[in-house]
């Protein structure tokens, strides 16, 4: 028996035997993931036909390293219900295509299975959960890594050994079509809700990808894979906490990002992806390109076999789509690269298949077991839904509703009956009845409540346009009623319409407008799309009591929104139970919970807005605008909660404790937050930043004597030499809630 094929020793010890049995051609096909897996069968009734160029692929290198979204179900990939891997299918499908890469390679290794799951697995039937805008909302890490670990095993039952999942990026210009990847503006609540992403899923056994490697937020002007023109002091403060939290949570693998970082594009930094990811944090595990972003290193290198031995160089270990991997041998024999460094990357790749025991486990159980993970089975992603919606506005109390009340309820907007735009980008197709829209939500709360509120529902206004005739329908509608509910916001479907996608799946190009978020789908003035401005100008004028529902994947302009609302409820797509989640909002049957995890503008030539500017400057400072208005950690209650301060945080005691108490008549959750200011260092400090938080029920009456810690790395600066310190001086702190500021004080570190 050969060390390799022996499952008593360690994995590296199995790896470095089979790498010295492989040629340079078996090597480099470990290394390439050029296949779409969606492209790879063909579904004839019941059965599945591996395609030949999936066959011929499997030839050109003796074997197959991995292989992306063979489950992967979306406009993009043609694939649905009708033509894709649905019920037994999906486990027979991998088992097929895993019998046939073993039994044609020399040596036996098995294929590795990746897949898409930014928000829940990408696939029919796929559990899916809120986008990380909205989870960051939740301020509850330990709900979100709950409902990751379902994903998790679902992925598990599917036989995907790595999740591609978003976790990296930091919101910094909501104008960007991919802010709905973001869990939040602000690092440390960032790095907080990856980490817990990270253990939830490898908790079950599916390894991760954390994606984007690196500050793919920062953005020039919010255009998608464009410049972070920052020096390395913002990427350590702002876009590096999460990497290093994925990394000390246990992440399996990093996806490097599209942008360039200060000139240098990240699947070309070696800096990044070795000395800093390798060296600094001691990550040992694997990179993978983003989808043909080894191609895109052409703009430096001017020829593709340079490409790939550049990103090889850099640190990259396996492909996505490109050509550029696919000519490393051609870049061994023109001495661009060494075999020694495709053997370092290769080592890497088989040790993870052998850590993952798929050497002596290459097939999975055929069930449709994973079918049953659904909301209803697994309901985290349900609670997850409302404590991720945001409170924004309750003038004179409009809410919560009565249900009990005889009243005439309208509800309009073009989001209001729209499954889809509940979900995101980067979604599958659901099967009928699989989700509930905020119109479903509502009517099954009212029969369910045996209610006498009458709802009169019309659409409103289409999302992306201007109808003066059915937005004058939509008044003479809700003329009678007491209240109206208007669901307005945006879309990242990409089921709504026709349009062009690139060579990575990104929208390319959209014949007729159906979104205005999502990959590549940039925004330069966020104002709400079409009439729908218009129609909450003409509810507001008619008299009628408003209650906003802002639906959607970013930020949006809120001053004239908030003029024409009472009340206005935040929800960044929700998901598939989402509209099961606003209609308990509204009446009081759940408690909101969520606060805001980015700042939203009232007008976009505010930006940046983010809550933690440098203390330099004085942000905002404009003679014609002020500061967001609604900023990060903002979001109200039903209830009432008092602050009394016991025990100030000092030199020696790095934590502030303090009681709360729900002082109103209802149940309510109390998010208190903590952060720091330092007024005496090396270089400028921020205004303010999150250093802690946590999120408590309270009963009405209730207290809690919390402790919220202050860690290290809080105190410490990065100097004038890039060198983390923890520096003498003064600190400010302050604890506050909902945007307000309940106890501060000062401490001198010596």
């Amino acid at each position: 028996m050969a060390q390799y094929q022996d499952s008593t020793l360690a994995p590296e010890v199995r790896a470095a035997d089979l790498l010295r049995r492989m040629t340079l051609r078996e090597k480099v096909g470990q290394l390439t993931q050029r296949l779409y897996g969606f492209a790879c069968y063909r579904r004839v009734g019941d059965q599945i036909e591996l395609t030949e160029e999936f066959q011929a692929e499997v030839a050109r290198y003796g074997g197959l390293g991995a292989l992306y979204g063979l489950h992967r179900a979306d406009p993009w990939s043609g694939q649905d219900y009708e033509t894709g891997l649905t019920d037994l299918l999906a486990v027979q499908a991998r088992n097929q295509v895993q019998r046939y890469v073993l039994e044609h390679s020399r040596l036996g290794i098995p294929a590795l299975f990746s897949s898409e799951s930014p928000h829940g697995h990408q696939a029919l039937d796929g559990y899916l959960l809120p986008v990380n805008l909205a989870c960051g909302c939740c301020f509850a890490p330990a709900l979100l890594e709950e409902a990751a670990a379902i994903c998790g095993r679902q992925l598990r039952a599917m036989g995907i050994d790595l999740a591609l999942v978003s976790a990296l990026d930091v919101l910094r210009d909501p104008r960007w079509g991919r802010s709905e990847e973001c869990f939040s503006e602000d690092p440390y609540l960032s790095a907080q809700m990856a980490a817990a992403v990270v253990r939830g899923y490898q908790g079950q056994g599916v390894d991760v990808v954390a994606k984007h490697l690196c500050a793919q937020g920062e953005t020039t002007g919010g255009v998608n894979a464009s410049a972070a023109r920052i020096g390395p002091r913002e990427l350590r403060e702002i876009h590096l906490p999460p990497v290093k939290a994925s990394v000390e949570a246990g992440a399996a693998a990093f996806m490097a990002a599209y942008n360039e970082i200060d000139g240098v594009y990240c699947h070309a930094n070696r800096w990044l992806l070795t000395d800093l990811l390798r060296g600094e944090y001691g990550f040992q595990g694997f990179v993978m390109s983003d989808g043909v972003a080894i191609d895109q290193l052409d703009a430096v290198t001017g020829d593709r076999t340079a490409s790939g031995a550049l990103a090889l160089q850099a640190g990259v270990d396996m492909g996505l789509w490109d050509t550029g991997f696919q000519q490393l041998e051609e870049a061994v024999a023109r001495g661009l690269v060494e075999e020694r460094q495709i053997d370092e990357a290769v080592t890497r790749i088989l040790t993870e298949k052998f850590r993952r025991g798929l050497f002596e486990q290459p097939y999975i159980p055929e069930t449709t077991a994973y079918q049953g993970y659904t909301p209803q089975a697994y309901p985290q992603v349900r609670a997850l839904a409302e404590r991720c919606l945001v409170l924004l506005k309750n003038t004179g109390g409009l809410l919560p509703l009565s249900a009990a009340s005889p009243l005439r309820l309208g509800l309009v907007g073009p989001n209001a009956d729209a499954l889809y735009h509940q979900l995101g980008d980067y979604s599958p197709p659901v099967r009928a009845g699989a989700g509930i829209t905020v119109k479903q939500g509502l009517e099954r709360y009212l029969e369910a409540a045996r209610s006498a509120v009458r709802l009169l529902y019309h659409p409103g206004c289409p999302m992306f346009a201007q109808d003066d005739a059915m937005a004058a329908s939509a008044l003479e509608a809700v003329s009678d009623c007491d209240v109206v509910i208007a669901v307005v916001g945006g879309s990242s479907s990409r089921f709504a319409g026709a349009g062009e996608f690139d060579a990575n799946g990104a929208m390319k190009r959209q014949s007729q407008i159906t979104m205005d978020c999502g990959e590549n789908v940039d925004d330069c003035h966020l104002r709400l799309p079409g009439g729908q401005l218009e129609l909450l100008r003409a509810l507001k004028a008619a008299g009628k009591r408003v209650v906003t529902v802002l639906l959607g994947g970013r930020p949006y302009e809120m001053a004239e929104l908030d003029a024409c609302s009472d009340a206005i409820l935040c929800c960044f797509y929700p998901g598939l139970t989402g509209g099961e989640a606003v209609a308990r909002l509204l009446f009081g049957s759940a408690e909101p919970a969520g606060r805001l995890s980015v700042s939203l503008p009232d007008h976009v030539g505010q930006l940046p807005v983010y809550y933690n500017a440098k203390d330099s400057y004085c942000p905002g400072a404009y003679y014609n605008a002020g500061r967001p208005r609604y900023g990060f950690g903002c979001g109200l209650s039903y209830t009432a909660f008092a602050y009394t301060l016991v025990a100030p945080p000092a030199p020696d005691r790095l934590a502030v404790t303090f009681q709360v108490q729900n002082t109103g008549d209802r149940p309510g959750w109390a998010v208190p937050q903590l952060y720091l200011h330092r007024t005496q260092g090396a270089v400028t400090s921020r205004v303010r930043q999150l250093c802690g938080f946590e999120a408590r029920r309270l009963e009405p009456g209730e207290a809690a004597t919390l402790t919220i810690p202050i860690p290290p790395e809080s105190l410490m600066q990065w100097d004038a030499a890039m060198v983390q310190r923890r520096l003498p001086g003064r600190i400010q702190w302050f604890l506050g809630d909902s945007g307000e500021t309940y106890c501060e004080g000062v401490f001198v570190l010596p």
